[in-house]
């Protein structure tokens, strides 16, 4: 039976199951030079989350007609993976494109929220002992313009959760069929400078490429209100959950120090782990270490999807979410 390397990790169970269908599974994780030294020619494939990165150069080691011949992607973004090399090399790639879907949307609304009543600010405060109920005055996400770049799965989601928050649901996405908007309430805007002109409130919800790289920038910033839609002086808000790499964390970090921007809720950041950043001294941002599918039941989800994944390549049947 096939040979499959779990590189960052995967639900025990899921785990289970495949050695049960008599997948011979190693649960490692090789180092970048390990990779690049041509590891993945001893395996058939390689399931991977955001950690292990299969880039032009460490595909190139798999040898023709020896080596992986699946990439499984354990959630969604996939810019960790040359998929452009990996087509050349009759290389497989598959993502989990539903699994986490319901646990990236609750985290988002949870940055949201957060953003606004300051629940991670005052936490802090009252470790400090300081009981900071004056400073501490928020503003409700009702009312307001909430701009989503991209409106994808999760996007979609977010606008369910967020209009029934009493937010205005607007959205730019040049891919997006207009019914589908339609069916959310959602104002389409025709370019993404048009969304942030108008919107108090902006989630991320796009792929990161060579045309979302640092989309959000300081520019962009400076284009939001910082009155909302229903006259409240709420400020400017952002919210990533995506991918990191699409803010350019420099000018949201200047932007916050100087009052343009008045948070900053991220789950993914250009550069993982996040180390020593100039984000985490200041009190209007705050951050999670990329958790956005770590829920017990995305997990699950994500481990029975993969399972099916992997046997209807191994069983010569086209996997359902194949990308290339």
């Amino acid at each position: 039976m096939a040979k499959i390397l779990i590189s960052d990790g995967m639900a025990n169970d899921a785990i289970l199951k495949l050695k049960k269908l008599q997948y011979e599974v190693i649960e490692k994780h090789y180092t970048q030079k390990e990779l690049l030294s041509g590891v993945l020619n001893e395996y058939d494939a390689i399931i991977v989350r955001s950690a292990t990165k299969l880039n032009e150069k460490v595909l190139s080691t798999v040898e023709s007609g020896k080596g992986i011949r699946f990439i499984g992607r354990a959630g969604v973004g996939v810019d960790n993976i040359d998929i452009k090399e990996a087509t050349k090399k009759n290389i497989v790639v598959c993502n989990t494109p539903q699994s986490s879907t319901q646990s990236v949307v609750e985290l988002t609304i949870g940055h949201l929220i957060s953003s606004t009543r300051h629940i991670v600010t005052g936490d802090r405060q009252l470790r400090k002992n300081i009981w900071a109920k004056k400073e501490l005055r928020g503003t409700e996400l009702s009312g307001k313009n909430l701009g989503l770049v991209g409106f994808g799965r999760i996007a979609q989601g977010v606008s369910k959760v967020a209009s029934a928050l009493g937010m205005n649901i607007h959205c730019y996405d040049p891919y997006l069929n207009k019914n589908i908007a339609d069916q959310h309430n959602c104002i389409v805007h025709a370019d993404v400078d048009s969304l942030f002109y108008n919107c108090t409130h902006i989630s991320i919800h796009c792929n990161l490429n060579e045309n979302t790289y640092h989309l959000v920038n300081q520019e962009r910033i400076k284009m939001m209100p910082v009155e909302g839609h229903d006259g409240s002086k709420c400020g400017r808000h952002i919210v990533n959950c995506a991918r990191g790499g699409i803010i350019d964390e420099t000018a949201a970090c200047n932007a916050l120090s100087n009052g343009e921007l008045a948070s900053l809720g991220l789950d993914v950041y250009e550069n993982e782990p996040l180390s020593k950043s100039r984000l985490t001294g200041l009190d209007t941002f705050h951050g999670t270490p990329h958790i956005g599918a770590s829920t017990i039941e995305a997990q699950d989800r994500i481990g029975e999807e993969m399972i099916a994944l992997l046997n209807d390549f191994f069983n010569e049947k086209k996997p359902h979410s194949i990308l290339n």
